[in-house]
């Protein structure tokens, strides 16, 4: 599963700047004990879109164009397409757990990286193999053929609901 749209807790303020959160650490653990720690582990990417204030909507932020987005995406399907075509495989988000032995290797820095936040965060194995799936994703749309140790730390944080269910 990759897409699931919910709100982190009751009131909707959770780690919002400019609004107070209201809700009591019972309230937001049992607003969100009504998702299963099974089924957080099988979504991919959990991120926290916070509101953007209007001033900023309005003036704007430079940002990296949609075409040469597109250009990165076109580049790391084409690598993955490449990286499977002698399985049934077509994407990294597919990947078993040979595959990701196969694939997914990392450093030394990058493993303590990871084992920190699996422990730190209590996470599952399934989730251990999703932050090396989309590491392995990062690299592939930075044109990098070795999952870097920053790669492993911006997939640590899709993992929002991950850290947020253990820091309560």
């Amino acid at each position: 599963m990759s897409l699931y749209s919910s709100k982190p807790h009751p009131c909707g303020y959770f780690a919002d700047p400019r609004h107070a959160c209201r809700c009591t650490a019972h309230q937001i653990h049992r607003y969100r004990s009504k998702i299963s720690g099974p089924l957080l582990d099988r979504i991919d990417i959990h991120v926290e879109v916070p509101a953007v204030p209007y001033k900023e909507l309005r003036v704007g932020v430079h940002a990296e164009p949609s075409d040469a987005i597109r250009l990165r995406v076109v580049a790391a399907r084409q690598v993955q397409i490449q990286r499977f075509k002698r399985t049934k495989i077509y994407s990294n988000a597919q990947m078993a757990s040979r595959h990701i032995r196969a694939h997914c290797r990392i450093g030394d820095d990058a493993s303590r990286l990871l084992e920190s936040a699996i422990d730190r965060l209590g996470l599952s194995a399934r989730a251990y193999n999703r932050i090396l799936k989309i590491s392995r994703t990062i690299a592939d749309l930075d044109a990098m053929a070795d999952i870097q140790i920053y790669h492993i730390t911006e997939a640590i944080q899709y993992r929002s609901l991950d850290r947020n269910r253990h820091n309560l």
